[in-house]
């Protein structure tokens, strides 16, 4: 019988950044004594993740998977490009995705091994980052788009869409990958957020010397312009900007969209 349980397997992977099944046998290695295996991974290095975990790791890879009506954008995050462009990293970062896609969100957590194992060999602060998955409603289409960069993925996109066509759902995730809007609509902009732009143009408004009955209707030139930037249904549609998104979409409607970059 071993002089340990699962979770003191746990408990040592926690405190040293090594993986399963190297906390395991380190165990078994030293009759259970928590204190004797700890030392005994980081004399063979296989603890060294642990002293990693507050360095940044603003570098990594976005994933995007679809399955029958259901996608997900996946991010594994890391501290440089080398490893992000590596085919291992791209490989798990793919599979989370997919199994995301496939089971929902939380089954994310059947990788978490794998991270931690990656973290040993690769000698970086690896970890999960954002993980999103849509499901489209019946009768709705859903389509991606993953912007590559240097032989990785940085930038996942998803569109849902009524009475739309996948390949304008394509078309708009394109969009949002060069315009990354933070809204779908005007209404969704927090008033709190609006008045503090407006307070801002106004004061430089202000400085800029305009005449005072002239002031109210500039800034509210200059908010408006400042939410299209931010609106997807506002903004100008990045390959003909005579038209805008709302344009685009004919008789579609855009039932959500999300983006995932790294770094972002």
């Amino acid at each position: 019988m071993p002089d340990f349980t699962a979770k003191d397997v746990q408990a040592l992977r926690q405190s040293t950044g090594a993986g399963m099944m190297d906390a395991k046998r380190a165990l078994q290695e030293n009759a259970g004594d928590f204190e004797v295996a700890t030392k005994w991974l980081r004399e063979k290095g296989l603890a060294k993740s642990a002293t990693r975990e507050d360095r940044d790791n603003s570098q990594g890879t976005v994933a995007v998977a679809s399955v029958d009506n259901t996608a997900a954008i996946a991010e594994l995050k890391c501290e440089t490009d080398f490893v992000a462009k590596s085919d291992q990293f791209s490989t798990l970062v793919q599979e989370i995705a997919t199994i995301v896609a496939i089971e929902g969100e939380e089954a994310a957590s059947k990788k978490a091994d794998a991270i931690d194992d990656m973290k040993v060999v690769l000698k970086e602060n690896i970890e999960l980052g954002r993980v999103v998955r849509f499901e489209a409603a019946a009768g709705n289409v859903l389509d991606t788009y993953t912007h590559r960069q240097d032989g990785r993925g940085v930038l996942g996109v998803m569109v849902e869409l009524h009475d739309g066509t996948a390949d304008l759902a394509h078309e708009v995730a394109v969009h949002i990958a060069f315009t990354k809007p933070s809204y779908l609509t005007a209404a969704e902009v927090p008033e709190a957020e609006v008045a503090a732009e407006r307070e801002t143009l106004e004061a430089i408004t202000r400085a800029e010397g305009k005449p005072e009955q002239a002031i109210a209707k500039i800034v509210d030139g200059r908010v408006g312009a400042w939410l299209k930037e931010r609106v997807l249904l506002d903004q100008a549609y990045v390959k003909d900007d005579k038209r805008t998104i709302a344009q685009l979409l004919g008789g579609a409607t855009i039932v959500r969209f999300a983006q995932v970059s790294i770094g972002g």
